[in-house]
């Protein structure tokens, strides 16, 4: 038994991975190449390796022929004088089996021979770390931060392999030491001569998705389910959930018990702000819910164009279109709807509105009624299309006076009044009179 071998093989099994049946091929074909080398060609010569053993065995096929004057081939022919030497009953016109000793190569193609079997290794261990790493794409790992690339690019390790994480996939403002252990997203993982080529980001709206998956126990057995999610890396992501069971609540299950869970991601994303809301099959429910904390008075949607108008009070504007707008723009991502949101004021004052047409356009329409029943607040929707760019409005929160009472405390007949046109409560004001 070829002890020492078989211990080479097992080692390499172990630490690459790399299958024994594998390693054998690679030993079959370097002493294939050492045989064509040396003798020029291997067409005629073949190689039996016993797998328990690991003893070979190197031979070439070779036909016997009368006499030596009749070989033209010594790699295929064979005197019969010689070849009854290796077996007694061999006859003309027989193939034989002449063995080959390994010493008959020579250095050089022993040389040759180990550097097949080297390279045939260094493929099945690449192969292997494709595979590895090309199973986990679109996955979230842990690597430790190694050093920085060509300016902003970081290397990092991810145990058999290195990543690169680029510059347009780094959240801005995040620095890294090496030594540092961070989770990343695998965006892709290719295959090249020089190994497997793996991207990650830490950008990508799926990390947050996969961070959740790993923190919350509902979602990996699928009770609760993230629908959507929006993301400005390093500053907010929205994120819209469904339970399965009634007996669950869905965003409970992802804040934890006193915020233990999301805490955790936000500490992961250096302290990113993450809004959980419910998710919900009515549009208008759902922008709703996308739009908070900013309180919405009406929502009017459109499922075919994908449009909603929505309107919030005078002083809740500003919260609902947020910072440089990031609130209503995360709004339209998560639910897949380009929002216009109008204070009350500006609803009012828009063209061609009049809450009379509005109900007798849409109080009897069943249609309406069933795409939009359970919408919440007094419904209000523009009829032109009037759509104000963030960088063209986005005016201050106008806080509440001493005397001026809080909107929860406001009757909803007040509330009805206030998107009454001045022109329309002054009709009113004539009837009245003439009643009178």
């Amino acid at each position: 038994m070829n002890k020492e071998l078989m211990e080479a093989l097992d080692i390499l099994e172990k630490e690459k991975e790399i299958s024994k049946e594998t390693l054998f091929d690679a030993i079959e074909t370097s002493l294939l190449t050492a045989c064509k080398n040396h003798f020029g060609k291997a067409d005629n010569v073949k190689v039996e390796i016993n797998r328990e053993t690991c003893d070979f065995l190197v031979y070439a096929e070779k036909e016997v022929v009368p006499a030596k004057e009749d070989v033209e081939d010594d790699c295929l022919q064979i005197a019969l004088e010689d070849a009854r030497e290796i077996s007694k009953r061999a006859e003309v016109g027989d193939i034989i089996h002449v063995e080959i000793k390994s010493k008959e190569f020579g250095r050089i193609a022993t040389q040759n021979a180990k550097n097949v079997i080297l390279q045939k290794i260094r493929e099945e261990e690449r192969s292997a770390i494709f595979n590895q790493y090309y199973e986990k794409e679109k996955d979230v790992v842990t690597g430790v931060v190694q050093r920085y690339i060509g300016g902003r690019n970081i290397s990092i390790n991810l145990g058999r392999a290195d990543a690169m994480l680029n510059e347009s996939e780094q959240v801005k403002g995040e620095v890294f030491r090496p030594t540092e252990r961070i989770k990343v997203y695998i965006l892709e993982v290719k295959n090249t001569p020089k190994g497997p080529r793996i991207l990650v980001s830490r950008t990508h709206p799926e990390l947050v998705k996969r961070l959740f998956e790993a923190e919350v126990t509902e979602i990996r057995d699928g009770t609760v389910e993230i629908k959507s999610i929006a993301r400005e890396a390093g500053s907010r992501t929205k994120m819209a959930v469904w339970s399965n069971n009634p007996n669950v609540d869905a965003v409970g299950a992802c804040v934890g018990m006193n915020g233990s869970r999301v805490n955790a991601i936000v500490d992961e994303l250096r302290g990113e702000k993450i809004d959980i809301v419910n998710w919900d099959e009515n549009p208008g429910n759902l922008i709703q819910n996308a739009l908070s904390p900013a309180k919405i008075v009406a929502v009017f949607a459109d499922p075919d164009e994908k449009t909603a108008k929505v309107v919030v009070p005078d002083y809740q504007l500003s919260l609902a279109i947020g910072k440089e707008g990031q609130n209503a723009r995360l709004a339209a991502r998560l639910t897949g709807y380009k929002i216009d949101i109008k204070s009350e004021t500006q609803a009012k004052d828009a063209p061609g509105f009049r809450y009379e047409d509005y109900l007798d356009d849409f109080e009897d329409d069943e249609e309406y009624e069933e795409d939009y029943d359970g919408y919440e607040g007094s419904e209000a929707p523009l009829n032109d299309e009037a759509y104000v760019p963030e960088e063209e409005y986005v005016p201050e929160e106008e806080p509440i006076s001493d005397g001026e009472a809080p909107e929860e405390d406001i009757p909803e007949d007040a509330a009805l009044e206030e998107a009454v046109p001045e022109e329309d409560a002054a009709e009113e004001a004539d009837e009245t009179q003439d009643e009178v």
